[in-house]
């Protein structure tokens, strides 16, 4: 498994077409700042799915910044992505893993103690905690964990896998981030906040500049 650089993981959601193509999107990211794109589709048929990603594998190739599909491990086989995410009613990491090989990413999701204990001991190249805050871009049955869920559930993963990389994700704003990596996370996961901004390009930059600048302890 890889050592992964999750400071920023821009997610490419069907749910921005109306923004922009999300191959256009994603190469945006990149060219910007992002160091992992994400691909979530929660409504196309399966072969839509495999032709979008492979757009988007396609519009990556000259940048280096790994993409991984949400959910799908068939479509990120099928499309020749670098991963999968995976949350906690998809495959098991481990099965995911043995299909996907050794230098596949594998990321999960964290929302639950339990979940943060499967993390810790499962074979992932990281983990996302969330949702933070309250979010418009996916329908979340479950309350926020907050800024203090946030600190417990970091320090769980810390503690049986100290050097995974672990992300969080939703209604982060650009204020929020020097709160969020200050609790403990080691990078941010944005939809809204980065594509549905007025300059996409700028937004990108000064996440990646503000995030930089919180690991380092310095003000944003």
């Amino acid at each position: 498994m890889r050592r992964l650089d999750y400071r920023l993981n821009a997610l490419v959601d069907a749910s921005l077409l109306d923004v922009a193509d999300l191959a256009v999107l994603a190469k945006h990211a990149a060219d910007n700042g992002a160091t992992l794109i994400q691909y979530r589709d929660k409504t196309a048929s399966t072969r839509v799915m495999i032709e979008r990603a492979l757009a988007i594998k396609a519009a990556l190739a000259a940048s280096g910044v790994p993409f991984v599909i949400n959910d799908r491990v068939d479509v990120a086989l099928a499309a020749g992505a670098d991963g999968v995410h995976l949350g906690a009613d998809d495959m098991a990491p481990d099965t995911a893993r043995r299909l996907l090989g050794p230098d596949a990413i594998i990321g999960v999701t964290v929302k639950t103690p339990a979940d943060a204990e499967r993390a810790g001991t499962a074979p992932v190249d990281y983990a996302c905690i969330g949702g933070v805050f309250e979010t418009l871009s996916k329908v979340n049955p479950d309350p926020p964990v907050g800024l203090e869920g946030l600190k417990t559930l970091r320090a769980t993963i810390r503690v049986l896998n100290p050097a995974l990389p672990v992300g969080a994700i939703a209604g982060i704003t650009l204020e929020t981030v020097p709160s969020v990596i200050a609790a403990g996370a080691d990078g941010i996961a944005a939809i809204s906040a980065l594509f549905r901004a007025e300059d996409i390009a700028a937004a990108v930059r000064d996440f990646r500049k503000t995030i930089d600048q919180s690991l380092k302890g310095e003000g944003a």
